[in-house]
């Protein structure tokens, strides 16, 4: 099940489809062009064009139902690029040097001392993954795992609301505006599923379960654990036994971040190690768990400055920015002026820059 903003139809056609109250790729299964025709105000041709979209995006054409399964790396380019987006932090300058935000379909590891920010921002990702895909967001759902109990609820309605204020200042055309109808603090917090995980246990017996909860979710595109090394740096006189439940844990998260389209984001604390001499901090687990995530980035202090580091990516270069925490939620140092001239939107498939979410 997509969305039908993501579908490759015209503006017209889709603001058509999603004011007729077709939301859904699934809310068009079984019906007929004639059908289609009269209940979204379209020619039968415009009908037929959208039906043929959704069976080929959803089992037909994409299914591997022809001569032959195995796709061209340009055809894996081009597949990645339309299904497989990232999720904006709401800085601007992390997001350029992430390529366009944290991606789907990966790991990634936030690392960092307690006070920083970690928590701040899978927040603030657990409404970002929901904005919707016209402005240049991945439009879905999302589970957030705690094991820490530091989800505060009110933080969420605070971050929500600067995100639908943000989005609302941005919106140019039908499609947009009919988009901000479903996009609301209500909404956001509808498609926030929450879990309480106390020890390591619960959290593998959950993450056992999450599979199937997936298949009946297929919206979802982000799953937090916040944190792993909360858990399994307790109670555990053996390291061995902790290493192997870590790294059946990681192949777990690899294969579901792949299967389902979702990034998954991990908390990781921060530990003491002594190097040359002299004692470093580092992040905790060890160095087997180090390899597990795709993407790993470090929060930390310079002075009174908070620091993000992407100090391990298969696809982004070694890079530093400054990023602050305000009452809105994760941002830039220095804050950008609201948005306030208007440019016409572009008939490409990605939104015009002036439209895309970025920071506030």
């Amino acid at each position: 099940m997509r969305p039908v903003s993501s579908l490759s139809l015209s503006p017209s056609v889709k603001v058509r489809l999603v004011s007729a109250g077709f939301r859904f790729t699934s809310d068009l299964r079984g019906l007929k062009p004639l059908q289609l025709s009269k209940e979204a105000s379209l020619s039968q041709p415009e009908a037929l064009e959208v039906l043929q979209t959704v069976r080929r995006v959803v089992g037909g054409d994409e299914g591997g139902g022809g001569a032959s399964a195995s796709l061209t790396a340009l055809e894996l380019l081009q597949k990645e690029e339309e299904e497989l987006r990232s999720i904006v932090t709401f800085s601007s300058q992390l997001d350029a040097a992430l390529g366009g935000g944290l991606p789907v379909g990966k790991t990634i590891e936030i690392c960092g001392a307690p006070g920083v920010g970690k928590t701040q921002l899978c927040l603030q990702l657990a409404v970002d993954v929901q904005v919707p895909s016209c402005f240049g967001g991945v439009g879905g759902q999302m589970v957030y795992i705690d094991t820490e109990g530091s989800f505060l609820l009110q933080r969420v309605v605070d971050i929500a609301t600067a995100g639908v204020r943000h989005c609302s200042l941005l919106a140019e055309d039908d499609e947009q505006r009919v988009a901000m109808e479903t996009f609301t603090v209500e909404t956001i917090l509808s498609n926030m599923f929450l879990v309480r995980c106390h020890d390591y246990v619960e959290l593998l017996a959950e993450l056992h379960l999450l599979p199937g909860f997936l298949s009946a979710h297929p919206r979802v595109r982000l799953l937090v654990i916040d944190s792993v090394a909360f858990v399994f740096r307790r109670l555990f006189d053996d390291l061995s036994q902790r290493t192997r439940l870590l790294n059946d844990l990681a192949q777990q998260l690899i294969a579901m971040a792949t299967r389902h389209k979702m990034a998954v984001v991990i908390t990781n604390q921060m530990t003491t190690r002594l190097r040359g001499g002299q004692s470093q901090l580092v992040p905790a687990l060890g160095e087997s768990w180090g390899h597990a995530p795709a993407i790993r980035l470090l929060l930390h202090w310079v002075g009174p400055q908070r620091m993000a580091a992407i100090f391990k990516s298969p696809a982004h270069m070694d890079s530093t920015i400054q990023y602050q925490i305000t009452s809105e939620g994760f941002r830039d140092a220095n804050q950008c002026e609201q948005p306030q001239s208007k440019r016409p939107r572009r008939h490409t498939n990605q939104p015009a820059a002036s439209q895309r979410v970025t920071s506030c």
